[in-house]
């Protein structure tokens, strides 16, 4: 399949306004980032798109998001290079929240004391990394000192990180979902890898209405790392699935998000408890009533 990378250079606020509004359509992009530049100080947006990418549409979006025009460019992306891993191979290992989360390529020996988790830079998204990946992590630590969920959920699981961390540590079975495919075969080989592959059910579905999903509820753990458009039109299912005490761990959001989000969910009974910040990134723990 032919890829093009769309990119433009915007102030730090614009590019992540742009990539949320992108996100939450599926018809532009296969993928949306912003980033700094380290050496310049300069923040693009970028975005994958199936070629050509549809110029016209990033445009009009873009002025509807940000009130003027954007200059966008367009490369083509070699179809042999698998670009997400080449540009995650390397990175240092990462602790967080009582986890160690490496790549194969790390050789220094696992430190005492952590759940180790080895994640490669895959076709997904997840290798300990990003904010929204610690802050989930942090709060799943936080959340695990007081509780011992028997029945578990991971919507949007990625390279499956998350689930691996809940099934290292209380040995009992995690659905993991996701609308990708190359996401759900992702988290299979990394629990295989990690120890877990019979405690993970990977499940490719789309949102909460699947029937795997509906016929094991209720969840007393649901941890969801994806964005906060998704997160606020999925409410309604994460209502109907968790059991009444439950906790729900939502991530991906932007810090001037997270009253959106949390407005959605007070609406099925679900309240604040924690809120983890990490930069421009909110982690809220949710209890439901």
């Amino acid at each position: 399949m032919a890829v093009d990378q769309l990119s433009a250079p915007l102030t730090k606020d614009q590019a992540y306004a742009l990539v949320d509004a992108v996100m939450e359509r599926d018809d532009l992009a296969l993928t949306a980032s912003a980033h700094e530049n380290e050496e310049t100080g300069e923040w693009f947006f970028e975005a994958t798109c199936d070629s050509p990418p549809d110029v016209e549409s990033f445009s009009e979006l873009a002025r509807l998001t940000l009130g003027g025009d954007v200059d966008f460019s367009v490369d083509a992306i070699d179809p042999e290079i698998n670009w997400v891993a080449r540009s995650l191979e390397g990175l240092a290992p990462v602790i967080a929240g009582g986890f160690y989360v490496y790549g194969s390529h790390e050789t220094a020996p696992i430190p005492a004391g952590y759940t180790a988790m080895r994640i490669d830079a895959a076709q997904a998204f997840g290798t300990g990394h990003h904010e929204t990946t610690t802050g989930c992590l942090e709060a799943i630590e936080r959340t695990l000192k007081h509780r011992k969920p028997r029945n578990l959920l991971d919507v949007g699981t990625g390279t499956g990180v998350l689930a691996i961390a809940l099934a290292k540590r209380l040995k009992t079975p995690v659905l993991a979902t996701d609308i990708d495919p190359i996401s759900v075969k992702t988290t299979a080989e990394n629990a295989e890898q990690n120890g877990v592959g019979r405690l993970i059910i990977p499940l490719e579905a789309t949102g909460l209405d699947h029937q795997t999903i509906n016929r094991n509820k209720p969840y007393d753990l649901i941890v969801a790392n994806i964005l906060a458009g998704p997160l606020v039109q999925i409410a309604p299912g994460m209502g109907r699935v968790a059991d009444h005490g439950a906790i729900v761990i939502l991530s991906g959001i932007l810090e001037h998000q997270a009253a959106r989000v949390i407005s959605a969910y007070s609406r099925q009974s679900m309240v604040l408890r924690q809120k983890i910040i990490k930069k421009d990134w909110a982690t809220l723990i949710l209890e439901k009533l």
